[in-house]
């Protein structure tokens, strides 16, 4: 087992070599030593309880699956059932199943039935949202998308991350965001 997993991190870390984006690791390095008190507390009193990380961490571990990424992504736009989703995903209605009681459980998807058929849609717009950013950001390449921050406006109780100009635009970009103006 442990030859198995040495060898599993060993691949991981020759493609992450070959791969064209790798930074140098020292990049990650802070240059000067000791951690900043005032920010260190700030960013602890920033996260969400430890519950809220548990779940959060469990939801992304169900879309880490490829296969319940096909079922989300196809009940982005409508409803199916387990023997479409088996269709699109190219694997049997019983591992459909099995993904469904997974994603059901997190709440990322819910059944409806209809007389002998059960047809499954993503649980809320939450989700829509969730998997439809995910999608952007890994085809964006990088590019930055202006006013995108006033999204995060309409979940109150988020923390807010402190402002800066390549985050949020100039000074007086945020104050018209501030007067609704953009």
């Amino acid at each position: 087992m442990a030859q198995r997993r040495r060898s599993t991190v060993a691949r991981r870390v020759e493609a992450a070599t070959m791969a064209d984006d790798v930074t140098d690791a020292t990049d990650d390095i802070c240059l000067t030593p000791g951690a900043d008190p005032e920010r260190t507390a700030q960013g602890r009193a920033l996260l969400p309880d430890a519950r809220s990380q548990v779940a959060l961490a469990d939801t992304f571990r169900a879309l880490a699956d490829p296969t319940r990424v096909s079922i989300a992504l196809s009940l982005l736009r409508q409803e199916l059932c387990t023997c479409d989703l088996a269709a699109i995903t190219g694997v049997t209605e019983s591992a459909v199943s099995q993904h469904l009681r997974v994603l059901r459980r997190l709440r990322l998807v819910k059944s409806r039935r209809e007389g002998r058929l059960v047809f499954y849609s993503l649980d809320d717009l939450h989700i829509r949202i969730l998997l439809t950013v995910c999608l952007h950001h890994i085809h964006d390449d990088g590019q930055q998308h202006d006013g995108l921050e006033r999204v995060l406006d309409f979940f109150p109780g988020l923390p807010q991350a402190p402002a800066t100009e390549s985050a949020t635009g100039s000074a007086s970009e945020r104050e018209l965001v501030k007067e609704g103006a953009l």
